[in-house]
């Protein structure tokens, strides 16, 4: 590594931006509005993307991101290109001593995301973080933080749904990289583990490269279980999750940040579910949150990282297991078997 990193302190923080898709647009709109932070130079090869995203304001256009790491003065980059892409632009921005924030999945096999982790661990490495948003939901930060205050005793099992159209945007990945890496990440935060197996099974219904309805099962060392669908084929977006525990069942959807508790209830004498009596409907309760743009939460979060050090909320290692978990769960659905997984 030529340069070694250091923390940028109380002074602006200048930020490169590499891809001007969907994502990457966002990106810079935040960027935009957060205090203390500047854009200095966005990379994309489309040259009406670049030129509008760069007219009116100081940013630098490039037409090429390698150039960009090379050229433009960075203590930071986002970057919000094609997965595919995401192995050398990461490693490079290392190597130049730039801390990095790089669109999820890390990256497009385990094999590259091992070597991305292996070049954070370097001494003297800037600290990379993984854009998994939905962890700075602000419904999936409050699920937490009731899960940990004991709400519920012990989780059994947990109900991930992520559905919606088809996106222009994805071209090199599959639903299970591009959709699900959010839902496997999010499983393992909320129970605190990773999953010891997982099966699964997919479906090609409109791509023909890539699968684009995945429906899988994953089974942690503590005895809980997980199951979670995505696709790219329902006409109406829902992002949501399930975890039942001992004294009733959170609901979350991700979309319109709503959190509700049921309460579960007995015939008969209450006990835990399943051993002194009938399980039967109980009282809901919807629950305070604080809403909040979930991007702008984790940009903010990445800048803190950048001026004092701290570690990233969602890290390499966060990312990889990602990696490692959407290509488990295409490995069993192509094999059609389980696949267990080494212990983290």
């Amino acid at each position: 590594m030529t340069d070694v990193w250091a923390p940028v302190g109380a002074r602006e923080v200048r930020v490169g931006l590499i891809g001007l898709g969907s994502m990457g647009r966002n990106h810079q709109r935040v960027l935009g509005s957060l205090s203390g932070v500047r854009l200095v130079a966005v990379a994309d090869p489309d040259v009406s993307a670049l030129a509008a995203a760069t007219s009116g304001s100081r940013a630098q256009p490039f037409g090429e991101p390698m150039s960009m790491l090379s050229e433009a003065d960075l203590d930071a980059v986002v970057i919000a290109s094609p997965t595919t892409s995401h192995l050398p632009l990461t490693l490079a921005a290392v190597e130049r001593g730039i801390a990095v924030l790089v669109e999820k999945p890390l990256a497009a096999t385990p094999a590259e995301a091992d070597l991305i982790e292996a070049a954070a661990s370097t001494p003297g490495a800037p600290p990379i973080q993984v854009g998994h948003v939905e962890r700075f939901n602000p419904a999936v930060i409050e699920l937490g933080r009731l899960l940990e205050t004991g709400w519920l005793s012990r989780v059994i099992a947990l109900t991930s749904q992520r559905l919606g159209p088809s996106p222009d945007r994805i071209r090199d990945i599959g639903v299970t990289a591009d959709l699900a890496t959010h839902d496997v990440d999010i499983l393992c935060a909320i129970t605190g583990e990773r999953p010891a197996r997982v099966s699964a099974e997919t479906a090609s219904r409109l791509h023909s490269a890539h699968e684009d309805v995945l429906l899988g099962l994953m089974s942690f060392p503590s005895g809980i279980v997980a199951s979670l669908v995505v696709d790219w084929l329902s006409p109406a977006a829902r992002r949501r999750l399930t975890v039942l525990g001992e004294e009733g069942m959170f609901e979350l959807d991700y979309v319109t940040q709503r959190l509700t508790f049921a309460r579960s209830g007995t015939a008969g004498h209450r006990g835990p579910i399943g051993r002194d009596g009938q399980t039967v409907e109980g009282d809901l309760i919807e629950l305070p949150v604080p809403t909040g743009e979930p991007l702008a939460a984790e940009l903010a979060s990445f800048v803190r990282v950048v001026r004092d050090g701290s570690q990233p909320l969602v890290d390499v290692t966060d990312g990889r297991w990602a990696v490692i978990l959407a290509d488990a769960l295409l490995t069993a659905a192509r094999e059609r078997r389980i696949v267990d997984l080494a212990p983290a």
